[in-house]
Protein backbone atom coordinates (compact mmCIF):
# COMPACT_ATOMS: atom_id res chain seq x y z
CA UNK A 1 0.00 0.00 0.00
CA UNK A 2 1.21 2.97 -0.44
CA UNK A 3 0.49 6.61 1.23
CA UNK A 4 1.53 8.90 -1.33
CA UNK A 5 -0.13 12.46 -1.67
CA UNK A 6 -2.74 11.86 0.52
CA UNK A 7 -6.01 14.00 2.16
CA UNK A 8 -7.66 10.82 2.74
CA UNK A 9 -10.67 10.60 5.34
CA UNK A 10 -8.74 10.66 8.06
CA UNK A 11 -8.25 13.12 10.16
CA UNK A 12 -11.22 14.64 8.11
CA UNK A 13 -14.60 13.51 8.63
CA UNK A 14 -17.06 15.89 7.09
CA UNK A 15 -16.72 19.44 7.78
CA UNK A 16 -14.76 18.83 10.73
CA UNK A 17 -11.78 16.76 11.99
CA UNK A 18 -11.73 13.40 13.63
CA UNK A 19 -11.42 13.53 17.08
CA UNK A 20 -8.14 12.26 18.50
CA UNK A 21 -8.03 10.95 21.91
CA UNK A 22 -4.77 11.61 23.22
CA UNK A 23 -3.37 9.07 24.80
CA UNK A 24 -0.65 8.83 28.01
CA UNK A 25 3.36 9.89 26.93
CA UNK A 26 5.19 6.74 26.75
CA UNK A 27 7.02 5.91 29.79
CA UNK A 28 8.56 3.06 28.52
CA UNK A 29 8.60 1.20 25.35
CA UNK A 30 11.33 -0.24 23.27
CA UNK A 31 12.77 2.95 22.04
CA UNK A 32 16.12 3.99 20.89
CA UNK A 33 16.76 7.15 23.16
CA UNK A 34 20.49 7.83 22.14
CA UNK A 35 22.31 10.71 20.05
CA UNK A 36 22.74 9.81 16.46
CA UNK A 37 25.42 12.91 15.36
CA UNK A 38 24.90 14.22 11.82
CA UNK A 39 27.81 13.65 9.43
CA UNK A 40 29.82 17.21 8.72
CA UNK A 41 31.09 16.22 5.34
CA UNK A 42 27.40 16.22 4.51
CA UNK A 43 26.62 19.60 5.32
CA UNK A 44 26.20 21.83 2.12
CA UNK A 45 24.12 25.20 4.21
CA UNK A 46 25.08 24.83 7.19
CA UNK A 47 29.34 24.97 7.78
CA UNK A 48 31.02 21.78 9.21
CA UNK A 49 31.99 23.78 12.22
CA UNK A 50 28.02 24.51 12.47
CA UNK A 51 27.17 20.67 12.20
CA UNK A 52 30.57 19.92 14.62
CA UNK A 53 28.49 22.24 17.30
CA UNK A 54 25.10 20.57 16.85
CA UNK A 55 26.74 17.20 17.79
CA UNK A 56 28.94 18.04 20.86
CA UNK A 57 26.23 20.60 22.45
CA UNK A 58 22.74 19.66 21.15
CA UNK A 59 21.66 22.66 18.83
CA UNK A 60 22.64 25.39 16.39
CA UNK A 61 21.30 28.92 16.68
CA UNK A 62 20.78 31.54 15.50
CA UNK A 63 20.31 30.64 12.04
CA UNK A 64 18.84 32.93 9.28
CA UNK A 65 15.55 32.11 7.28
CA UNK A 66 13.61 35.52 6.81
CA UNK A 67 14.08 38.98 6.03
CA UNK A 68 12.40 41.58 8.46
CA UNK A 69 9.96 42.31 5.69
CA UNK A 70 9.10 38.40 5.45
CA UNK A 71 8.98 37.88 9.09
CA UNK A 72 6.97 40.81 9.81
CA UNK A 73 4.10 39.43 7.04
CA UNK A 74 4.44 35.77 8.75
CA UNK A 75 3.48 37.80 12.53
CA UNK A 76 0.74 39.08 10.70
CA UNK A 77 -0.33 35.91 9.17
CA UNK A 78 0.23 34.23 13.48
CA UNK A 79 -1.81 37.22 14.73
CA UNK A 80 -4.22 36.34 12.76
CA UNK A 81 -4.49 32.99 13.18
CA UNK A 82 -4.03 33.24 17.19
CA UNK A 83 -7.25 36.04 17.04
CA UNK A 84 -9.00 32.97 15.16
CA UNK A 85 -8.40 30.61 17.69
CA UNK A 86 -8.55 32.80 20.73
CA UNK A 87 -11.92 34.29 19.97
CA UNK A 88 -13.63 31.20 19.02
CA UNK A 89 -15.28 30.78 22.24
CA UNK A 90 -14.38 26.77 22.07
CA UNK A 91 -11.48 26.61 25.07
CA UNK A 92 -8.47 27.02 22.68
CA UNK A 93 -5.68 28.76 24.22
CA UNK A 94 -2.49 30.12 23.12
CA UNK A 95 -0.61 26.85 22.94
CA UNK A 96 -3.57 24.72 21.12
CA UNK A 97 -2.34 25.64 17.90
CA UNK A 98 -1.00 22.04 17.02
CA UNK A 99 -0.60 20.14 14.03
CA UNK A 100 -2.60 23.25 12.15
CA UNK A 101 -0.56 22.39 9.01
CA UNK A 102 -3.28 19.73 8.02
CA UNK A 103 -5.65 22.41 7.77
CA UNK A 104 -3.89 25.52 7.44
CA UNK A 105 -2.11 26.94 4.49
CA UNK A 106 0.38 29.02 5.59
CA UNK A 107 0.97 26.98 8.40
CA UNK A 108 2.23 23.52 6.12
CA UNK A 109 3.74 26.76 3.90
CA UNK A 110 6.06 26.88 6.44
CA UNK A 111 7.04 24.19 7.34
CA UNK A 112 8.26 22.97 4.13
CA UNK A 113 10.35 26.70 3.60
CA UNK A 114 13.16 25.65 1.51
CA UNK A 115 15.67 27.66 3.66
CA UNK A 116 14.68 25.77 6.99
CA UNK A 117 14.79 22.46 5.06
CA UNK A 118 18.12 23.15 3.83
CA UNK A 119 19.63 23.39 7.36
CA UNK A 120 17.84 20.13 8.56
CA UNK A 121 18.91 18.30 5.64
CA UNK A 122 22.26 19.08 6.72
CA UNK A 123 21.58 17.41 10.20
CA UNK A 124 18.84 14.33 9.15
CA UNK A 125 20.24 14.08 5.47
CA UNK A 126 17.97 14.12 2.44
CA UNK A 127 15.04 11.38 3.55
CA UNK A 128 12.98 12.88 6.03
CA UNK A 129 9.41 14.14 7.00
CA UNK A 130 7.88 16.81 8.75
CA UNK A 131 5.43 15.05 11.66
CA UNK A 132 4.69 18.16 13.53
CA UNK A 133 3.89 21.60 13.97
CA UNK A 134 3.44 23.44 17.11
CA UNK A 135 3.31 27.71 18.23
CA UNK A 136 4.29 28.05 21.63
CA UNK A 137 2.82 31.67 21.96
CA UNK A 138 3.36 32.94 25.82
CA UNK A 139 1.47 36.04 25.80
CA UNK A 140 2.25 39.12 27.92
CA UNK A 141 2.85 38.12 31.37
CA UNK A 142 1.78 34.76 30.76
CA UNK A 143 2.77 33.07 34.14
CA UNK A 144 3.19 29.69 32.66
CA UNK A 145 6.73 27.78 32.65
CA UNK A 146 7.96 25.10 30.43
CA UNK A 147 9.52 22.80 32.25
CA UNK A 148 13.01 21.65 31.32
CA UNK A 149 12.20 18.22 29.70
CA UNK A 150 13.92 15.80 26.96
CA UNK A 151 11.08 15.87 23.91
CA UNK A 152 11.99 12.33 22.85
CA UNK A 153 10.80 11.16 26.62
CA UNK A 154 7.68 12.50 25.20
CA UNK A 155 7.29 11.17 21.78
CA UNK A 156 6.69 7.20 20.94
CA UNK A 157 9.36 7.56 18.15
CA UNK A 158 12.63 5.37 18.06
CA UNK A 159 15.29 5.69 16.99
CA UNK A 160 15.45 9.25 18.44
CA UNK A 161 16.53 11.38 15.09
CA UNK A 162 13.98 14.04 15.20
CA UNK A 163 15.49 17.58 14.89
CA UNK A 164 13.22 20.39 15.91
CA UNK A 165 13.42 24.35 14.01
CA UNK A 166 12.24 26.70 16.84
CA UNK A 167 11.33 29.53 14.15
CA UNK A 168 10.84 32.99 15.85
CA UNK A 169 7.87 34.63 15.22
CA UNK A 170 8.62 37.19 17.39
CA UNK A 171 12.28 38.50 18.71
CA UNK A 172 12.62 36.38 22.15
CA UNK A 173 15.55 36.86 24.35
CA UNK A 174 15.92 36.99 28.13
CA UNK A 175 13.23 39.94 29.47
CA UNK A 176 10.27 37.48 27.36
CA UNK A 177 11.03 34.15 28.37
CA UNK A 178 13.03 32.89 25.08
CA UNK A 179 14.30 29.34 25.23
CA UNK A 180 16.90 27.67 27.05
CA UNK A 181 19.24 24.96 26.41
CA UNK A 182 21.33 23.14 28.80
CA UNK A 183 24.50 22.17 26.20
CA UNK A 184 25.46 18.68 26.16
CA UNK A 185 22.91 17.40 27.79
CA UNK A 186 21.64 14.89 24.56
CA UNK A 187 24.53 13.17 25.09
CA UNK A 188 23.05 11.57 28.54
CA UNK A 189 20.63 9.32 26.74
CA UNK A 190 16.91 9.21 28.37
CA UNK A 191 17.06 11.42 31.46
CA UNK A 192 14.62 10.82 34.15
CA UNK A 193 11.72 12.81 34.69
CA UNK A 194 8.92 13.33 37.16
CA UNK A 195 5.36 13.76 36.54
CA UNK A 196 3.17 16.76 37.52
CA UNK A 197 0.33 18.03 37.48
CA UNK A 198 -1.08 20.92 35.05
CA UNK A 199 -1.95 23.51 37.71
CA UNK A 200 -2.05 26.45 35.61
CA UNK A 201 1.81 27.16 36.31
CA UNK A 202 3.40 25.06 33.87
CA UNK A 203 2.81 23.93 30.30
CA UNK A 204 3.89 20.46 30.14
CA UNK A 205 3.20 17.77 32.97
CA UNK A 206 6.57 16.19 32.81
CA UNK A 207 9.70 17.54 33.95
CA UNK A 208 13.55 16.21 34.15
CA UNK A 209 14.62 15.50 37.56
CA UNK A 210 17.49 17.74 38.38
CA UNK A 211 18.24 19.36 35.17
CA UNK A 212 21.13 21.81 37.10
CA UNK A 213 23.07 18.43 37.69
CA UNK A 214 23.58 18.36 34.09
CA UNK A 215 25.08 22.15 34.00
CA UNK A 216 24.23 25.55 33.36
CA UNK A 217 21.14 26.68 30.87
CA UNK A 218 22.31 28.94 27.83
CA UNK A 219 19.29 31.48 26.28
CA UNK A 220 17.87 30.68 22.60
CA UNK A 221 17.93 34.40 21.63
CA UNK A 222 16.48 34.96 18.36
CA UNK A 223 15.37 37.54 16.03
CA UNK A 224 12.13 37.31 14.50
CA UNK A 225 12.49 35.31 11.53
CA UNK A 226 15.53 33.25 12.79
CA UNK A 227 15.62 29.71 14.27
CA UNK A 228 17.25 27.65 16.59
CA UNK A 229 17.85 23.73 15.99
CA UNK A 230 17.83 21.02 19.06
CA UNK A 231 17.61 17.77 18.90
CA UNK A 232 14.76 16.04 20.38
CA UNK A 233 17.28 14.83 23.28
CA UNK A 234 18.12 17.66 24.32
CA UNK A 235 17.10 19.73 27.71
CA UNK A 236 15.42 22.89 27.28
CA UNK A 237 12.58 24.70 28.86
CA UNK A 238 11.68 28.53 29.29
CA UNK A 239 10.77 30.59 32.08
CA UNK A 240 7.00 32.53 32.90
CA UNK A 241 6.59 35.53 30.56
CA UNK A 242 6.52 38.20 33.08
CA UNK A 243 7.02 41.22 30.51
CA UNK A 244 4.47 43.18 28.44
CA UNK A 245 5.73 41.43 24.96
CA UNK A 246 4.30 38.46 22.98
CA UNK A 247 7.20 35.31 22.64
CA UNK A 248 5.75 33.33 19.67
CA UNK A 249 7.67 30.61 18.45
CA UNK A 250 6.63 27.79 16.07
CA UNK A 251 8.45 24.48 16.75
CA UNK A 252 8.59 22.46 13.50
CA UNK A 253 8.96 18.89 14.22
CA UNK A 254 11.49 16.73 11.57
CA UNK A 255 12.39 12.97 11.60
CA UNK A 256 14.60 11.04 9.28
CA UNK A 257 11.96 8.98 7.48
CA UNK A 258 13.50 5.46 8.84
CA UNK A 259 12.08 6.52 12.69
CA UNK A 260 9.19 4.81 12.89
CA UNK A 261 6.42 4.52 16.49
CA UNK A 262 6.22 2.08 18.72
CA UNK A 263 2.69 0.19 18.94
CA UNK A 264 -0.45 2.23 19.79
CA UNK A 265 0.71 5.43 17.98
CA UNK A 266 0.14 4.58 14.42
CA UNK A 267 -2.08 7.73 14.32
CA UNK A 268 1.04 10.20 14.43
CA UNK A 269 2.45 9.00 11.13
CA UNK A 270 -0.77 10.47 9.78
CA UNK A 271 0.36 14.33 10.45
CA UNK A 272 3.61 13.89 8.46
CA UNK A 273 4.59 15.65 5.12
CA UNK A 274 7.25 14.34 3.39
CA UNK A 275 10.22 16.81 2.67
CA UNK A 276 13.06 16.30 0.15
CA UNK A 277 13.59 13.21 -1.03
CA UNK A 278 10.79 11.88 1.48
CA UNK A 279 10.41 8.67 2.13
CA UNK A 280 11.31 5.92 0.32
CA UNK A 281 9.62 3.03 2.53
CA UNK A 282 6.29 4.85 2.23
CA UNK A 283 5.81 4.31 6.09
CA UNK A 284 5.11 7.85 7.10
CA UNK A 285 2.01 9.65 5.33
CA UNK A 286 2.03 12.50 2.67
CA UNK A 287 -0.61 15.08 3.86
CA UNK A 288 -0.96 17.76 0.61
CA UNK A 289 -0.89 21.38 0.91
CA UNK A 290 -4.50 22.34 2.31
CA UNK A 291 -6.93 24.70 0.69
CA UNK A 292 -6.98 27.54 2.62
CA UNK A 293 -7.53 28.69 5.76
CA UNK A 294 -9.84 26.54 8.01
CA UNK A 295 -8.53 26.60 11.66
CA UNK A 296 -11.73 25.87 13.11
CA UNK A 297 -11.95 22.15 11.75
CA UNK A 298 -9.02 21.87 14.39
CA UNK A 299 -11.81 23.00 17.46
CA UNK A 300 -11.26 19.52 19.15
CA UNK A 301 -9.36 17.33 17.72
CA UNK A 302 -6.97 16.81 20.84
CA UNK A 303 -9.70 16.13 23.20
CA UNK A 304 -7.64 18.23 25.32
CA UNK A 305 -5.27 20.86 25.72
CA UNK A 306 -2.54 21.24 28.19
CA UNK A 307 -4.46 19.26 30.45
CA UNK A 308 -7.76 21.49 30.01
CA UNK A 309 -10.77 19.11 28.51
CA UNK A 310 -12.27 21.22 25.45
CA UNK A 311 -15.66 21.04 26.96
CA UNK A 312 -14.30 22.07 30.03
CA UNK A 313 -16.29 24.82 31.42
Amino acid sequence: MTNGNVTGRWPYEGSTMARIDRKPDPLDGDRDLQFHPADPARAKTLSPEQVEHYNKQGFVAPLEVFTAEEAGRIRRYIDDLLDTVLSAGDHRNSYSINTYHLVCQGMYDLTVEPRILDYVEDILGPNFVCWGSHLFAKMPGDGKVVPFHQDAVYWPLTPSKTVTAWLAIDDADAENAAMQFVPGSHLQGAIEHEQLGLDGTRVLGRQAKDPERFGEPVLDELRAGQISLHSDLLLHGSAANASNRRRAGLTLRYAAADVRLIEGYEDWRKTAVHCRAGDPDDFWYNRRRPDGERPELMADVWGEFDGTPVDAS
